[in-house]
């Protein structure tokens, strides 16, 4: 059973960055999908960034381009989320997500959004102050 769990979150005041990670357990062979979506309060989920966990091209959501990149660490099943010139708008709990993939599976831009993925991390928390 594949487990999700982020960590990295905290505050940070406006312009800062932080970099989150995000440790999975239980992956099996053949590749998957993964995600990294966010909801602040009261808003729905949206999602931040999605690609596979093997690497390859990753998508990126409009208000959070040429600020988070992705990073992996195949060897240790982790993935990061590095965030730079953060906004007070970037406030939200983040979850990482994932779901295997079929062999071959083309990734699209679809994998932004939260029904592409089956697992979910407990998320954690990213203040920004202004």
């Amino acid at each position: 059973q594949v487990q999700l769990s982020e960590s990295g979150g905290g505050s940070v005041q406006a312009g800062g960055s932080l970099r989150l990670s995000c440790t999975a357990s239980g992956l099996t062979f053949g590749d998957y999908a993964m995600g990294w979506f966010r909801q602040a309060a009261e808003k729905e989920r949206e999602g931040v960034l999605c690609g596979k966990w093997s690497g390859g091209s990753s998508y990126y959501g409009d208000s959070v381009k040429g600020r988070f990149t992705i990073s992996r660490d195949n060897a240790k099943n982790r993935l990061y989320l590095q965030m730079k010139s953060l906004k007070p708008e970037d406030t939200a709990m983040y979850y990482c997500a994932t779901v295997p993939l079929p062999r071959g599976w083309w990734l699209t831009a679809d994998c932004l959004s939260d029904r592409y993925f089956e697992v979910w991390g407990q998320g954690t928390l990213v203040t920004v102050s202004s």
